[in-house]
């Protein structure tokens, strides 16, 4: 179990254009749920009748987008490139969690002709429109596949854009179907929330919802503010290490990451801010104020069993015992998803720092 845990986290890590992947504890899922489970957990309550997806913008201010439209984005080797837009998109190929939950949280599922890729169940409020997607039996669709389709665009993230995955993004520019890729993927970028900002905003102007991907900007921002308000007598701003324990490895989540970005610009200090990878010895070394571990529960695991797990690691560990963190209970769980190209789970990444970082404070 332990072995077909390394292959799956190896995949994902991939993806995620990230780390250094080892073995880890085997709480996780030896594979990914199939399609079809997949599927049946993210379909919505019986007894809910929300529709996520709104109707059109009555408001008459709203901003349209004026076609053609032109987009920076990015190639493969992260090079930047301009798309152009005739038109709205109608056959969206959305591949993983992010940018499957950008295009429903947009209200946009019915202009996707496939997804595929969900490491999680997206939101509740979500499942509705999830439900009324063609969601593809590979989790990451091959090139075969994805021609079959006929897309006339492609979102998704970088590492997949390659000639084993997806195909080449200039290949498919070239053949009249538009690439997009969250740009806190970009091979050797910072990543920074106003990344995350910049893209649902550019999602919005293609399909012609920015007042919508504008109000999700706008939220996740008010959080910030708030906070920062909220925080503006602490004397004493906490200083933060965001850990993520893979076997023999910690991954530091550090200034240019997009975790290392939340914690700062949420006024606290990184206490180790340049290494990639720690020790144990660094971590006592740095004793920070408090820690976020994060976990990523994959399809097929269990939330709870992969968060303690993850928690266990850092908080029964005798030799960390002497923290500050750990002797005052400030260890918090994080999950990968709202801080790794988080996408529309930017907000909630913001939220789950701010009250670990400020326990005492009333951010409400």
């Amino acid at each position: 179990m332990k072995n077909k845990y390394v292959s799956t986290r190896i995949m994902a890590m991939v993806m995620a254009a990230a780390m250094t992947v080892s073995a880890a504890p085997a709480v996780y899922a030896a594979e990914r749920a199939d399609s079809e489970t997949i599927k049946e957990d993210n379909q919505p309550a019986a007894e809910d009748s929300t529709e996520s997806a709104d109707t059109e913008d009555s408001s008459a201010e709203a901003t349209k987008t004026e076609y053609p439209l032109t987009i920076t984005t990015y190639d493969y080797d992260g090079n930047e490139i301009e798309t152009t837009y005739e038109k709205v998109p109608e056959k969206v190929l959305a591949v993983y969690q992010g940018s499957i939950e950008t295009m429903l949280a947009l209200g946009l599922e019915d202009h996707l002709v496939a997804t595929a890729g969900l490491d999680n169940e997206v939101p509740e409020d979500l499942k509705e429109a999830f439900s009324k997607t063609n969601y593809l039996d590979e989790f990451t669709p091959s090139l075969e596949t994805v021609t079959m389709l006929e897309p006339d665009m492609i979102l998704s993230w970088s590492s997949l854009f390659s000639d084993e995955n997806l195909g080449n993004v200039t290949d498919w520019i070239d053949k009249g179907c538009n690439t997009y890729y969250n740009t806190n993927t970009r091979p050797g970028g910072d990543r920074t929330l106003e990344n995350e900002f910049t893209d649902i905003l550019n999602i919005g102007k293609i399909f012609d919802v920015q007042d919508k991907a504008q109000a999700i900007v706008d939220d996740a921002k008010a959080v910030i503010d708030k906070t920062l308000t909220a925080t503006a007598d602490v004397k004493d701003k906490p200083s933060v290490m965001v850990l993520e324990p893979l076997g023999d490895n910690i991954t530091n989540y550090g200034v240019k990451s997009l975790g290392g970005d939340m914690v700062t610009q949420l006024g606290a200090t990184l206490a180790n801010p340049d290494a990639s990878t720690v020790g144990k010895e660094d971590i006592i070394a740095a004793n920070p104020d408090v820690i976020f571990v994060v976990y990523m529960p994959y399809a097929g695991d269990d939330p709870e069993t992969v968060k303690n797990s993850q928690l266990a690691v850092i908080q029964d560990d005798e030799s960390l015992k002497s923290l500050d963190a750990v002797k005052n209970g400030r260890v918090y769980p994080i999950m990968l998803s709202e801080m790794y190209a988080s996408a529309t789970r930017t907000q909630d990444g913001i939220e789950t720092f701010a009250k670990g970082l400020y326990p005492d404070v009333n951010l409400d």
